[in-house]
């Protein structure tokens, strides 16, 4: 059930009016004033409290998420607002006045017109690291249409070069531009703003467009295709093209990744799967890869997953078998390094990266801990 969120200072006795924990994360002590959103602002924020940071989440009513299994809502107090009523806008102004850092994903005017745009929220709070994330990006021709992580990718050329078997564009979930060109980059620009602002004094807006993101990301292929080294998708050492690079059907329907770029990988990988054909010492004549990466398929058919995966065990071959998402947390090396922890009987990845000094944790606080402006302020507000 949702409550209602009370005028600034008035009591509620229906509001859980959680404290955030002590902290001993990089960030701690960083207040962050997150604004509801799908995709990469809620991932950002995910990542920010992880570090630390007392992020406080501001949605819409009915809005919240408090199911122990959203995992990507955890670590931070919420409180619904209707940002359109002016004393709800009111109260989000002045929890940010207060704040280091805002996230907000609404399109560009948006926030302007409910009056929380970065001008006013600069002019109260010259400090602030106002975060601003979109698909296109705060200005441009696109920048006020609808899109979503896949339209963002597809004009970047990153989702033409990730192909299926088939030839047509695969479809990356929505890693490559919600979270690797969105979140990352929102996050690493905001980090870098706070540090600006620690040195200077002056806060400012950070544009995070996923188009601009992803784009960054294709550097490398970029400046090979700048090189003369990049052909069609499809035909390049890392898109598939090559038969030491890609991932392969074994004999039970699962898949083995395969990836020994360098010779003496080459040479284990081909001792192990017995590839002794002569034709596999050219391994980087272009013309003779789909030859060869036929080979490799009925090689790789002959077992299964599991069996690949001893043969392959102890050996500097590349070779790892393709896990589903409910098989790895179980994988011994995951295991060993507690890449993922069980908190409400939801497994769940634990905080990355890892720091030796100041520890990131997920915050104990109750999923979906309600609290209200009053509350946030009280605890935010310096003395004096």
């Amino acid at each position: 059930m949702s409550h209602p969120i009370p005028p600034a200072g008035a009591p509620s006795e229906a509001l859980a009016d959680a404290a955030p924990p002590a902290s001993t994360g990089p960030l701690a002590g960083l207040k962050v004033v997150e604004f509801a959103a799908i995709g990469p602002v809620p991932m950002a924020a995910m990542l920010l409290s992880d570090m630390g940071a007392d992020v406080v989440c501001l949605a819409r009513p009915g809005g919240r998420v408090s199911d122990p299994r959203s995992i990507i809502t955890r670590g931070r107090r919420w409180m619904e607002l209707d940002l359109k009523h002016p004393d709800a806008a009111a109260q989000a102004r002045a929890l940010m006045a207060e704040a280091d850092v805002v996230l907000e994903g609404f399109r560009p005017g948006v926030m302007e017109r409910l009056g929380l745009g970065p001008d006013a929220a600069l002019a109260a709070n010259p400090g602030l690291v106002y975060g601003r994330m979109t698909g296109w990006g705060q200005t441009g021709p696109l920048a006020p249409r609808a899109g979503h992580d896949i339209n963002y990718v597809a004009i970047t050329g990153a989702l033409d070069s990730i192909r299926g078997a088939d030839g047509t564009p695969a479809t990356p979930l929505n890693l490559v531009g919600d979270y690797a060109g969105g979140a990352m980059f929102l996050v690493s620009g905001v980090l870098a703003a706070l540090l600006s602002a620690g040195r200077t004094g002056q806060g400012q807006v950070v544009d995070a467009a996923m188009c601009d993101g992803v784009s960054v990301l294709l550097s490398l292929f970029h400046t090979r295709r700048a090189l003369g080294l990049w052909g069609p998708p499809g035909t390049n050492t890392l898109d598939g093209g090559s038969h030491f690079y890609g991932s392969f059907r074994c004999a039970d329907g699962r898949f083995l990744s395969i990836g020994p770029l360098e010779p003496q990988f080459y040479a284990e990988f081909r001792r192990i799967a017995g590839l002794e054909d002569a034709a596999f010492d050219a391994q980087h004549d272009r013309a003779r890869w789909p030859e060869l990466r036929e080979k490799v398929a009925q090689a790789i058919a002959g077992k299964t997953r599991d069996e690949w995966t001893r043969l392959f065990e102890g050996s500097e071959a590349c070779v790892a078998p393709i896990l589903a998402l409910e098989e790895a947390p179980d994988h011994p090396h995951l295991v060993a390094r507690e890449t993922f922890i069980e908190r409400d009987g939801v497994r769940q990845a634990a905080p990355a990266p890892r720091f030796s000094r100041t520890p990131g944790a997920v915050s104990p606080l109750p999923m979906g801990a309600a609290t209200s402006p009053a509350a946030v302020l009280a605890a935010w507000r310096k003395p004096g």
